[in-house]
């Protein structure tokens, strides 16, 4: 598929495009080839001037600038060298597939898809499914595996592939009943459950039941007659009680296979395994033992030809055939001889299966746990109990050779190719898939170290100093071993590091320089303990680290080393990390250079490899967290109470923070600049005079385009764009957008580039000035490096006030430069241990000059920004989980909460952030009680933990005051305890000082904990106390506590609030799960295309935008496979593109997918999965399913309840919707009900004066005006209208039509009135006239629907068209120039952004 991005490419000055050869049989013109199953595009790969294909983003191509083809100036408009994006992909082609017993049938393949991909559709295929041990033979050639199909002679169209039964091997036996266990397993959730093989659930095909897609053909008449549209009463506004056990339905597939859809009994590993030596020589493999549900019980053995029934029993070894011995080459075809019952129940469990949709089926990348579950009946299952004996080691994924080298893996994948496109995927594929793979494993690990089943590799130490090797992962505990923290805060430092170091390795992992090395982390937080599992670095083992390091310190400053090729390698990281260089004393007091914290260690592996470790601070310090002697903090920080005491002296600013500042002090210097700058021009002699006005129009213009050039991938920090009156800043360097941010970048190079080319040589020099300035950020500090963007360069720094202008802005905005802007940070200041030498005394001022700067921007404009955010609802968390990420994303770490708390404490409009003070208080309680709940679960040994979970939840959320620990009593009573067990748990202690907790004691904790680690003060005593001063609710904090400390617990409903008896019992404590903190991968490429898309989409051109983002979707599903949180982003604005363009069946699959997807890798109840069930459902209302549309807004009404309560500016979304959809079926009584809640949370959310209160208005007044009660519809449309009138004036349409409609109204009331009389005057003989009671069409009830989802529709002319698309250049331009946003909507509202469709929010 060919995406024409021509537009763009008008407006790009010699754009470079790098067009990679087309894959044969591919022309260069739009045509679309047929769709194969994976495409692999390629997209121009811009040099680092030109960020425009990514939207503003930012893929920094640095080998590649020397390798560009140029293709020759395109100067737009010109067809013949549009710029395109050029998808290699070969044309797909069919072939025929003969298995054994069955008809020949065609496969679709691609040429890039090796053999082996085949096997796994026959595999999955309902009729070859139970084949494992096969080949498959062209013209009686036997196929490699490993072969791509386009490498395969005579391969073509038509061929026909045989599929060969081949002889088994143990290994193949073994795959081969592995398979056949997963089949009969493939509808049973209990993997998924269990949280193991990267099962997870999904619920959604239980309120579609099934295929949304079918369904749809089927159901499309009238639907009207047959829909029950009563909710559950839970579900109604108001109603309080909040049930825990909708939240996983029972799956009608699920309870099939409990009882009569079962195909066997009993299918172990025979107890007579090994084969011996005689039987071996006859081909046995494996001896299997099974009970049929006829309860026959038949041993099978398993040989190289297949399988057939021998005469043993269970207490007797008669390996001979039996007669009959039904040799079948499938383990399928010989039980489908023996028990009818399971030909028939295997049948359709098969037909089931391939029913359902792929997604539920798909495993995801990383585990995702539930911390609800049933009863499960526990089954037997050799697989599962071979698995757990073997623990998994030589077996890994079936790789031949013994157990991974992850190091070796992690690291050859960061040194593929990355030249061209297909390279970078193929990379990035790489890289992705050994990270999850990795992280399974390490997940796996820790637990089986904190189980206790690994050996130490130093036992005779105390458990706590204890390390542990186990498939190739070394791995430690998160205490302070030795002393190492003990300046910097003992345990809680050493349960710091591993996160902060994680964060290093994910900022070096994402800047990528070659031939940098980190190792692969993982931090695992399980049954109260923290392990850190790590690659290792070969040949560390053999060594002392005293000898290996050679760059850093491994005494914290102490002794220091460095080394000429770390500092060449890590310099490389320094401008988009912010790191500067520095010099630090030794111990011999001479001055060593570092280009990192002295903790980050350079070693160098016995692969010659360079890696670096130990970067817990590879950010500079959080001063509000850190006092110091002598230093006084900004008053910003002073007001507030900063600085504070902390835990540990590990506090460090977040990279987003990072960024945002530098952003921060770049839209200063840059005003400080362009204002002196200005002045000096208006003293500049006449013949500059003409030239003043352009240029002042222009520099800003210049600036954002230097600005958004070479953004290196960050951690998608959201700004706010700023605008102002002398430069119309767009996001600026070293940032990753968000939609509205890549909008305003994209649309603004679109207008600017243009100018640059052609009047460089006209510009007046000081602009020149200007140009260099900013471009000189982007080489390390070489101002000279802006020849590309300027044909001038030579007049850089020429004008001597110029120079001095560039030098006060850098000055003031402290710059490390005098010529150019540049902001590092020096990430060892106020590092206990650490010198520096006496010449850097001025340089080390202004660092910590710049460092309290930071500090008191985090305080004085991060944490108002959020609350705004907040205010205006462009941030809406629903939950802790997005609360935190609301914060990080602005650069706020979570001890800023209580902070944050008090802030919105003092809001004037602290009404309307109701909902987010709630979320705090809840999330804060939570964590508090986790770090409560983390040292407590350490005192306790094994066999009493499902007590000690219960007793724990119990005091902490249970009414009933005197919960009483019941001390297990003990299964197996014996009296003669051991006290020798010392070595078997880490930690150990006095195993029963968990039973004396109490609520009282446990709710003193968590006040005094909230006290001294947030700073807040929480007046509550005990759980009722703190629901009732928050309105909090305790399901919420049950959900909260549980998924931060990975708690299970049983479905089923819990009474909170008895006085008599405690709410948790043993019994209700299923499991306890790992919390996984890992690094996540990007697929870079797919990204810019998405923001591409966004951006594209933003300016209203939908097609060109949905293009590209089609074009992400399969760059995704490259790197990280079919399931991925990024895919489901894609496709969520996939299914409202093609919403809007209005292809509806389109848009209902692609948001199925979506639903599906944020169900399995985000959480079945987590605030994405809701908001996909609300667009789902608007999407099945518009294909006319309304009953499905109602279930599943239902759905999404539940799960809100559950975890967030009632009241939250997104429930009167909701409600709205609910409330049209039973408005549209004539439920005129249950839509009030959900529609007046919905208008009672917009008046307190969205203040009194909100055009949603005014729409709110009018759904109601409709469903009044429905039943016939024109007083109320009168009086709510009046207020309506009210709002209209003030808020966007008299000629307003909005105002013109409510004011028509109360006339329709009055007209109505008054008819109504007069038939009343006329009823009233002549008794039972009046002429009564008819009266109108419209029932509302489908047609006006999806109108509405689409306006409060924020989708509105305009019908234009193409003459329209002509104007609008004007008016928006004219904006743009002006918007350059400097005008303000605001200014701008006061002179003329606009509000087309789109070419007929329109998305935007309304409000």
């Amino acid at each position: 598929m060919v995406s024409k991005t021509g537009d763009i490419a008008a407006s790009v000055p010699k754009c470079k495009v790098n067009t990679l050869d087309l894959a044969e049989g591919e022309t260069q013109d739009g045509k679309e080839t047929t769709k194969a199953s994976l495409k692999d595009p390629c997209v121009c790969g811009h040099s680092a001037d030109t960020s425009v294909m990514n939207g503003g983003g930012a893929y920094n191509h640095l080998e590649e600038d020397s390798k560009q083809d140029e293709a020759g100036d395109t100067d737009g408009g010109d067809d013949s060298n549009e710029q395109e994006v050029i998808v290699i992909q070969d044309t797909g082609f069919t072939v025929k597939i003969q298995a054994p017993g069955t008809e020949p049938f065609d496969l679709q393949v691609s040429p890039q898809e090796m053999v082996q991909e085949i096997h796994q559709v026959l595999m999955d295929r309902e009729d070859t499914c139970h084949r494992t041990c096969f080949s498959l033979q062209l013209d009686g050639n036997v196929l490699d595996n490993f072969a791509e199909l386009k490498s395969i002679e005579g391969l073509q169209e038509g061929s026909l592939l045989k599929v060969v039964e081949e002889p088994y091997t143990v290994r193949e036996a073994r795959i081969h009943v592995r398979h056949i266990r997963d089949l009969l397993k493939s509808l049973d959730p209990s993997d998924a459950y269990n949280g193991v093989d990267c099962n997870s659930l999904s619920f959604l095909s239980v309120f579609t039941d099934g295929d949304l897609g079918d369904s749809g053909k089927r159901k499309k008449g009238s639907e009207l007659e047959q829909i029950d549209c009563t909710p559950p009463e839970h579900i109604l506004p108001g109603s309080k009680e909040r049930p825990l056990v909708p939240l996983q339905p029972q799956n009608k597939d699920w309870k099939v296979i409990m009882t009569p859809m079962q195909c066997l009994k009993v299918l172990t590993m025979s107890g007579w395994n090994p084969p011996p030596g005689n039987r071996k020589m006859h081909g046995d493999l494996m001896y299997l033992y099974m009970v049929t549900v006829e309860e026959r019980h038949i041993s099978v053995t398993a040989s190289t030809r297949g399988f057939y029934l021998n005469q043993s029993t269970t207490y007797t070894f008669n390996p001979k055939p039996a007669n009959p011995s039904f040799l079948s080459h499938s383990l399928v075809e010989l039980l489908s001889q023996i028990s009818p019952a399971f030909k028939k129940n295997f049948t359709s469990l098969q037909k089931k299966r391939v029913q359902r949709h792929p997604f539920e089926r798909i495993a995801t990348p990383f585990q995702v746990y539930s911390w609800t579950a049933p009863m499960v009946d526990h089954a037997m299952d050799c697989v599962r109990a071979e698995d757990a004996y073997t623990s998994r080691l030589g077996y890994e994924e079936h790789i031949p050779g013994q157990t991974r080298d992850w190091n070796e893996e992690l690291q050859t994948t960061r040194e593929l190719a990355r030249k061209n496109l297909p390279e970078r995927l193929l990379r990035e594929r790489a890289i992705f898939k050994v990270h999850s793979d990795f992280a399974g494993a390490a997940t796996r690990g820790s637990m089986a170290v904190i189980d206790g089943n690994v050996m130490a590799i130093n036992p005779g130490e105390e458990t706590r100093m204890q390390m542990f090797i186990w498939n190739n992962i070394f791995f430690s505990l998160g205490f302070d071993v030795r002393d190492h923290y003990r300046e910097l805060g003992g345990d809680a430092a050493a349960h710091a590091a591993p996160t902060n170091d994680l964060n290093g390795v994910r900022a070096y992992g994402a800047v990528d320089v070659e031939g940098l090395y980190t190792l692969g982390t993982v931090v695992v937080d399980y049954r109260g303990y923290r392990v850190t599992a790590q690659s290792i670095i070969p040949g560390i083992l053999e060594r002392e680290q005293e000898q290996s390091v050679i760059y850093g310190s491994i005494d914290f400053g102490k002794t220091v080393v460095s080394h000429g090729k770390y500092l060449d390698l890590l310099e490389k990281t320094s401008r988009p990390l912010k790191v500067q260089k520095h010099n630090v004393l030794n111990e011999k007091d001479e001055a060593v250079e570092l280009c990192s914290s002295v903790e980050c260690k350079g070693i160098i592996g016995n692969d010659g490899r360079h890696y670096i470790l130990d970067l817990l601070r590879t950010f500079p310090p959080d001063l509000n967290f850190l006092p110091v002697e002598g230093e006084q903090l900004p008053p910003e920080c002073l007001k507030p109470g900063f600085p504070r005491q902390h835990r540990h002296r590990l506090a460090c600013l977040r990279q987003e923070l990072i960024e945002a500042f530098v952003e921060h002090r770049y839209l200063l210097f840059m005003k400080m600049a362009a204002l002196q700058l200005m002045q000096q021009k208006a003293h500049k002699d006449s013949k500059m005079a003409a030239l003043t006005e352009t240029s002042s129009i222009e520099s800003p213009a210049v600036i954002s385009n230097c600005l958004s050039t070479d953004t290196p991938e960050s951690s998608g920090t959201v700004l706010e764009t700023a605008y102002d009156g002398n430069s119309g800043i767009v996001p600026l360097a070293d940032q990753t957008m968000t939609a509205s941010d890549a909008h305003t970048a994209a649309a603004t190079e679109d207008t600017i580039n243009t100018p640059l080319t052609t009047e460089t040589d006209s510009l007046p020099a000081p602009l020149t000035v200007e140009v260099g300035v900013v471009t000189a950020t982007h080489g390390p500090e070489a101002p000279v490096s802006t020849g590309s963007l300027n044909g001038e360069c030579e007049s850089l720094l020429e004008d001597p006030k110029s120079r001095e202008v560039v030098l006060n802005a850098c000055k003031a905005v402290g710059s490390i430069s005098n010529t150019s802007f540049d902001i590092r940070f020096n990430p060892d200041i106020f590092s206990p241990g650490v010198r520096f030498p006496d010449d850097s005394v001025n340089d080390i001022q202004k660092q910590k000059q710049l460092l309290k700067d930071a500090a008191a921007f985090l305080v004085s404009c991060q944490i108002p920004s959020l609350v705004k955010d907040c205010l205006d609802h462009s941030a809406l968390p629903m939950d802790g989980a997005t609360l935190t990420e609301a914060l990080h994303q602005r650069g706020i770490n979570v001890r800023y909460l209580g902070n944050v708390l008090e802030f919105v404490n003092m809001t004037p409009a602290k009404a309307q952030l109701e909902h987010f003070y709630r979320i705090g208080i809840s999330e804060l309680i939570t964590r508090c009680a986790k770090h409560i709940f983390k040292t407590y679960l350490q005192g306790v040994e094994l066999s009493a933990l499902s007590a000690a979970v219960s007793h724990f939840l119990n005091c902490f959320l249970s009414s009933f005051a005197d919960a009483v620990a019941h001390l297990p009593a003990d299964e197996l009573v014996s009296r003669r305890k051991n006290r020798k067990r010392r070595n078997r748990v880490p930690g150990g202690g006095d195993n029963t000082a968990w039973a004396s907790l109490t609520p009282s004691e446990l709710w003193k904790n968590i006040s005094s904990e909230a006290q001294s680690y947030y700073h807040f003060s929480l007046h509550c005593e005990n759980a009722d106390q703190v629901v009732e001063e928050y309105g909090l609710q305790k399901i919420t904090l049950l959900r909260e506590i549980s998924i931060k400390a990975g708690i299970q617990i049983l479905l089923k409903e819990y009474i909170f609030d008895s006085r008599h008896k405690p709410t948790f019992t043993e019994e209700d404590i299923l499991n306890i799960f790992p919390v996984v903190k890992h690094v996540n991968p990007k697929a870079s490429d797919a990204f810019h295309f998405f923001q591409s898309g966004q951006a594209k989409v933003q300016q209203g051109f939908l097609k060109e935008g949905c293009e590209l983002i089609n074009e992400a979707l399969n760059l995704f599903n490259n790197v990280y496979g079919a399931m991925h949180v990024e895919i489901c982003a894609c496709l969520r604005l996939l299914a409202r593109l093609n919403y809007i363009m209005g292809d509806h069946p389109e848009a209902l699959s692609n948001q199925q997918k979506a639903v599906l997807m944020s169900e399995r890798v985000l959480g079945i109840e987590h605030p994405n999965t809701i908001q996909e069930y609300m667009h789902l459902a608007l999407y099945c209302f518009a294909n006319g399913q309304l009953s499905t549309a109602l279930k599943l807004l239902y759905r999404a009404r539940y799960l809100m309840l559950l975890v967030c309560g009632e009241d939250h500016p997104e429930m009167a979304l909701l409600d709205s919707n609910i409330g049209l959809v039973l408005h549209g079926v004539m439920e005129y009584e249950l839509s009030l009900r959900f529609l007046e809640n919905a208008l009672a949370i917009n008046s307190k959310y969205h203040g009194p004066r909100s055009l949603k209160l005014a729409l709110s208005h009018h759904l109601v007044a409709r469903v009044y005006e429905s039943k016939a009660e024109f007083r109320s519809a009168l009086q709510h449309e009046k207020e309506g209208y009210t709002i209209y009138k003030n808020q966007v004036g008299e000629a307003h349409e909005k105002t013109k039509e409510s004011s028509e409609y109360l006339k329709y109204l009055t007209q109505q009331a008054v008819a109504l009135q007069r038939t009343m009389n006329e009823i009233y005057k002549n008794g039972s003989n009046a002429s009564i006239m008819p009266l109108k009671f419209t029932a509302p069409s489908m047609a006006s009830v999806l109108e509405q629907l689409n306006i409060i989802n924020g989708i509105i529709f305009i019908p234009l002319s193409q003459k329209d068209l002509e104007n609008l698309k004007a008016e928006v250049q004219r904006r743009q331009q002006l918007q350059e120039s400097g005008k303000s946003i605001e200014e701008l909507s006061e002179n003329s509202p606009l509000q087309l952004e789109d070419k007929i469709p329109m998305d935007i929010n309304v409000d």
